[in-house]
Formats: C-alpha cells, structure tokens, sequence
C-alpha cells in the first residue's frame, strides 16, 4: 500500500506540474496577444481551491488532476459585450490564434530542455558502454561486434552510456538495419563501423531487453560467491546464513557462476536447497528453505541474500556534467533525441512496427514516477523531460481534439481563405475524441495486464 501512495504522490505531482508548464503556455501567449483569459484551470471538476488575480482571471485547482485547461473569452462559446470583442479568441488574426494553440507543446519543450539543462548541470554518474560479452550467433556476433568493445555511436548518435545506447537501440524497432561505432578494446582511439541487419529482430519491450536480444550482455564487475548481505527476517537469516560466509556448493554441485544459486533458488520455492559455505576457514553445511513469493501465475523462491561484487575500474565510469552554458546546447540535444525518438515510435505504432501492447497509460506513468523518484532529483527530472516531451507530442497530433488538430483547421483556413466551418469541426471534436477514449483504454487495459 505504501508503494502504491509513494507512486500515486509522485504522480500527481509530476503531472500537475506538467499540466500548468503546458497550460501556461497557451496563457502566457494568449496574454501578449491581447486575449482575455477568464479562467486558469489545472484540473477538472469541482474546484478545491480557486481565486481571482488582479488581472481578472479566476485560477482555480480541481479535484480531477488529469489535466487543465485555459478558457479564454470566445464568441463562439458566450455572449460577448461589443466592447471586449477585440479580445475574444475567435477575433484575433490567424497568425495569433496558432501561436496560441502551439504555445501549450512548445511550453513542454522548452520545459524539458530546462529538465535536462539541470541534469546536466548537477551530474549524473554512469558507466561507459562496454560489452562484456555477446551471444554466439546473435544479430550482434554476425554484424562482428565483440566483447570489450565500447559502444560510442549508435546511427550517428553518440553514446556515452548505456541508457543512451537503450533509447537509440529502442528506437530502431521495425528498422531493417542499425549502425555501431565502437571503439576495440585492444586499440584506444581507433573506432569501428559496424552494420545490424535487423530484418529478423522482433522483442516485447515490457519483457525483454533490447540489449539481450540482439545478444549483447553490458560488462559488469565480477560476481563473487561471497554473501555479502542477508535480508532481516528472510530464509537465509534463519537458518543462520552470514555475511562473509563464502558458497562452495548448492545442492551438491561447485558453483561456477552466481546465477546458478539465483536460478536454482527461484526454482525450489518452499523446498530444501542444501548449501555448503566456508566460514572462518571451515566448512559448514546448511539446509535452506526458500521462502515462496509470487510472480505472474506461478511461485518462485527467494532467499535473502547477495553476492559480493567486485568494484568497477575507475576507467569505465564517468560523471555527465557540464557548465551552466555547456549544458544548454547538450539540453537541447538530447531533447531533440527524445522528440525523434517518441515521433518514431507513435509513426511506428500507427504502421504496426510496435506493437499496441507497448501502450502504456497513467498507471505505467505511475510506477516510472514512484521509481525514479526513490533514485534521486537527477533521475526523477528526467523521467519529467521525458514525459514532457511525450505530452508536447501527442498534443500536436492531428485530432480536433488536440492542439494539433485546431492547428490543423487553422492550416486549412490559411489556405481557404475562412474558417472550417463549425459542423465539420464539430464532427472532428468528436471523432477525435473517439479515438483519444479508444487510445486510453487500450493503455489502461495494458496498464492492468502488466500488474
């Protein structure tokens, strides 16, 4: 339940904030082009929290925090006094009326340049791309990729870790073909072009990595068999497991790698798993009775300890952080990447390159808050980025409903010389909002098939 209100908290305040950065746009504009705005809304329904500014507008906070909106005076919607029609929306030229629709998107935009000109001004740590091995015969093998490498460019775009390399690998779902530059490990300052045929690739998101498909696994310091932690109340502190004690045998058998303890205690949920250790120079056998824990339809088991690792090589790690000026151009950058990237993936969703299942909706939203936000101010600004961008996107599409779609009729009216007329904008609002409801329930119906 505390998972849940931690997620639930961070969600609401991930996008009430994103709501008012998009609603302020479309009033920030709408002010400078002498529009009067009666209402500042984030939120629908019945209003918990609400006064009127000196300026006339009524800012109000409502019980349903899925999004906003700015009500601007309108003759199309109420009656106008003759001497406030110069500010009613409907009457200010064309030019302006589209800058104050694109203003909400662009709002999002710049929000998340600034998200990530912050990222980058605080720094964030992380490891270089560096395989560590790769699966024979996979997509990887064949194209020639090779453990040791380090991954510095995928299709032109640079890679300094691998969340970059993720977000670009992502991108390329439906793609016939995908580039890596990487840098041998055997020849510092030398790079090598290599081209993915990506014709047979085909992978769930929400279930596989991208990374592992194409048979790449990311370099990591060696896991030892030394216990390093054991869980307060769980199977391995009851019957008496240590850190320090060294594993020598699971059921009978040397232990060659520590997925093999992983693997066979996820398979024996409430069945004994004799284990052999060595502590403080002797050996000692203990019997262990995994504890049962749900996964899906089926139960695995979980001990409650973890391995000791060893420590990553200074070489490999790096700290992404820049000046308050050079952060402003790399800012830009990477959210340009992600506007190319989220523009891709809905092309590619309308094409049936992504599957429908890959939807993901507010709870999804939900869970990326709640998660980001237990790492830290760095991750949780820019998960916000990233929402950012994807709201400012899907407002420019082409639906009435949309912002994209009141650009839409208003691209019309530039050509025609006059507006859409009302019963085609009206058979539009409700199309649109067709589909926006249809969208919606297929991403909360994924939401739920993913809990």
């Amino acid at each position: 339940m505390s998972a849940i209100l931690w997620n639930l908290c961070f969600f609401l305040i991930a996008l009430g904030l994103l709501v008012a950065v998009h609603e302020f746009g479309h009033f920030w504009v709408a002010r400078r082009c002498g529009v009067k705005v009666e209402r500042f809304s984030i939120g629908f329904g019945k209003a918990i929290w609400q006064r009127v500014g000196k300026d006339g507008t009524e800012y109000t906070l409502a019980m349903i925090p899925l999004g906003g909106y700015v009500k601007m005076l309108d003759e199309r919607v109420d009656d106008v006094p003759e001497v406030m029609k110069p500010h009613a929306f409907n009457n200010r030229p064309l030019w302006q009326r589209s800058a104050i629709v694109a203003a909400g998107p662009i709002a999002n935009f710049l929000f998340a340049i600034f998200a990530y000109w912050l990222v980058m001004l605080i720094g964030v740590q992380a490891v270089k791309p560096v395989i560590g091995d790769v699966a024979p015969q996979s997509i990887a093998a064949q194209a020639g990729i090779e453990p040791g490498m380090e991954l510095t460019q995928v299709s032109g775009i640079k890679t300094p870790d691998w969340e970059s390399v993720n977000l670009q690998f992502i991108s390329h779902i439906g793609d016939e073909s995908m580039t890596l530059t990487a840098q041998p490990e055997s020849n510092v300052g030398y790079e090598v072009t290599k081209t993915l045929d990506l014709s047979s690739w085909s992978f769930n998101p929400e279930k596989e990595s991208a990374l592992r498909t194409l048979g790449i696994t990311p370099y990591s310091p060696e896991v030892t068999n030394v216990i390093s932690q054991v869980v307060e109340g769980s199977a391995a502190e009851r019957v008496g497991l240590l850190a320090g004690d060294e594993l020598l045998t699971i059921d009978g058998q040397p232990i060659d790698d520590w997925m093999e303890v992983v693997t066979l205690i996820r398979n024996h949920p409430n069945m004994p798993v004799p284990l052999t250790v060595l502590r403080d120079g002797q050996e000692k056998t203990i019997e262990l009775i995994p504890d049962a824990r749900e996964q899906g339809d089926k139960q695995i088991g979980y001990a409650g300890f973890a391995p000791k690792t060893e420590p990553w090589p200074a070489s490999y790690q790096i700290t992404i952080q820049y000046g308050p000026l050079e952060a402003i151009p790399q800012a830009m950058e990477k959210t340009w990447q992600i506007v190319v990237l989220t523009a891709s993936m809905i092309k590619k969703l309308f094409t049936g390159d992504v599957a429908v299942e890959n939807l993901s909706g507010p709870i999804s939203i939900a869970k990326g808050a709640g998660m980001t936000a237990d790492f830290g101010l760095v991750y949780f600004l820019g998960f916000l980025a990233l929402i950012s961008v994807n709201l400012g996107i899907i407002n420019l599409l082409p639906l009435p409903v949309l912002d994209g779609g009141h650009l839409l009729f208003f691209g019309i009216e530039a050509v025609t010389r006059r507006p859409v007329s009302e019963r085609i904008q009206d058979v539009g609002y409700r199309v649109g909002s067709a589909i926006i409801v249809v969208l919606m329930a297929v991403a909360l119906f994924n939401d739920f098939a993913r809990l």
